[in-house]
């Protein structure tokens, strides 16, 4: 089995567990089906970054904070589904991404739950905090933005190859083009009081992340 193989058998364990650990009563079949629609999608051919190695790291990131998470299988689940649909002269990716987990779910999640992940999914559009009624629920919602910009604040070789990925997504724009878009872009990251929302996150990563975008930027501007 190669490595995109074991990646996808991974995650897909993963997903079953996740639902059934709220619905303990789908049928594998169904829990199967839903997870391979998902793989289809993120294994599209005009996807370089929003891949199935993405949700990898992301899981694996997940794996160290989810004694943290007050809901880790609804958590799990808007991962999943966050950029389900990725298409790079889209601005609504995220708003149809929503939408697409709420069809797939609304058969075996609550209402509430499914408005939740839905939610959750919108906020990764521009990664700032809503206001939710419940603090546990803010709690949460933090640690997936969180998780979700943690490639910021990796290693430089691996941020260097997520800048690279994210360029050939959008190859159907001019270099010149995508270089003012893109420093727009992270000169906006960069503008935050914080990149990260929790401590956890913030102690680890906040400076690794601040370096790595300035470092782009310098190469961008070459």
């Amino acid at each position: 089995m190669d490595d995109l193989s074991q990646t996808e058998a991974a995650l897909g364990l993963g997903f079953v567990r996740h639902l059934s650990a709220i619905d303990s009563d789908i049928k594998s079949a169904k829990v199967n089906a839903l997870w391979q629609d998902i793989a289809t999608r993120y294994n599209e051919a005009t996807r370089a970054y929003h891949t199935l190695s993405h949700l990898q790291q992301l899981f694996a990131q997940f794996e160290q904070v989810k004694h943290k998470l007050y809901e880790p299988h609804i958590i799990a689940l808007a991962l999943y589904y966050h950029d389900v649909i990725y298409n790079p002269t889209s601005t609504n990716n995220e708003r149809k991404s929503a939408e697409y987990a709420v069809e797939a779910l609304s058969h075996y999640l609550s209402v509430e739950q499914c408005q939740y992940i839905s939610t959750l999914i919108m906020m990764t559009a521009n990664h700032q905090l809503d206001e939710l009624a419940n603090p546990n629920k803010s709690s949460d919602a933090a640690y997936l933005l969180d998780m979700d910009l943690s490639i910021l604040g990796a290693s430089w070789p691996e941020y260097e190859q997520y800048a690279k990925a994210v360029r050939q997504e959008y190859s159907h724009v001019s270099l010149t083009d995508y270089c003012t878009g893109r420093m727009a872009v992270l000169n906006g990251l960069l503008a935050h009081p914080k990149l990260y929302l929790t401590n956890y996150y913030y102690e680890r990563l906040e400076m690794q992340a601040r370096d790595n975008i300035k470092r782009e930027l310098t190469l961008l501007a070459a």
